[in-house]
């Protein structure tokens, strides 16, 4: 069984944990010791990013890491390298997170092998429109036994939100805004009232929040709607503060989710 669809199969009344780095950022070659040590310390998943020359939707802190991690020398290539050196050590699900056009240079089929041979059991493509997922994606990521995450939005219409459900697989990566990545203090109601809505959807894949969760308050909002919450910018902030040391960044981090 894929390790994404395995661990929300098991999960029980767990909330879950995910957070998200960009890979060579702030170190070209910190990627596999960052991964380590989140694994080490309880994370349940990760998503590591693959730096875009143009992430539209993601916030300063997300953009600036991606810019380093390029200036750094990371690629595609090079992130896959550096995965499979790691792989025998890696229990938990790995998601990479990156745009299209990297994915497409390289060549969607030559991605998901190298995905299979590097450990990785999904991907999350934020531009990917979702006509070219069930056209060109999904027939290639499904021989592979990849899950390809889909994204829905505080605007994500209900038929829509339905029609992922139905066509994907893993889990639905639920934005809690509209806006682009970022920390934040709270959710408003408007965000509350969104959760809301979508909890009595019953749908069938199980939710993951990500976007402004920095906080107590954020966190136990995202994991009483859903099956647990996902953090960036908060985390990438930390880490780029620390140097790269996962485990300083990572003390941080849980400090700051205990305060509101």
């Amino acid at each position: 069984m894929n390790k994404i669809n395995n661990l929300f199969a098991n999960r029980g009344d767990k909330k879950f944990l995910s957070l998200y780095f960009c890979a060579g950022a702030p170190t070209l070659d910190g990627t596999g010791d960052v991964i380590k040590t989140m694994q080490r310390r309880g994370i349940d998943f990760i998503e590591v990013g693959i730096p875009f020359s143009d992430p539209m939707a993601d916030g300063p802190v997300i953009q600036d890491a991606a810019t380093q991690a390029l200036r750094n020398g990371m690629s595609v290539k090079l992130l896959f390298q550096q995965l499979k050196a790691i792989k025998d050590d890696v229990t938990i699900p790995l998601i990479l997170m990156g745009y299209l056009n990297p994915i497409m240079q390289y060549g969607i089929e030559e991605f998901c092998q190298s995905c299979v041979d590097s450990g990785v059991s999904g991907v999350i493509i934020p531009d990917l429109p979702f006509k070219d997922y069930q056209e060109q994606i999904k027939p290639v990521a499904d021989r592979y036994d990849l899950r390809v995450i889909m994204l829905i939005t505080p605007e994500t219409s209900e038929d829509r939100i339905r029609f992922i459900d139905q066509n994907t697989d893993g889990f639905i990566y639920m934005v809690s805004s509209a806006a682009i990545t970022g920390a934040q203090k709270s959710f408003d109601e408007a965000k509350q009232e969104y959760f809301r809505r979508i909890n009595a959807m019953n749908l069938r894949n199980p939710r993951m929040i990500g976007f402004g969760i920095s906080n107590r308050q954020t966190l136990k909002a995202a994991q009483d709607n859903a099956a647990g919450a996902i953090i960036g910018s908060k985390f990438v902030t930390l880490l780029s503060e620390s140097g790269g040391n996962a485990d300083e960044a990572l003390d941080k981090l849980f400090e700051a989710l205990e305060h509101a």
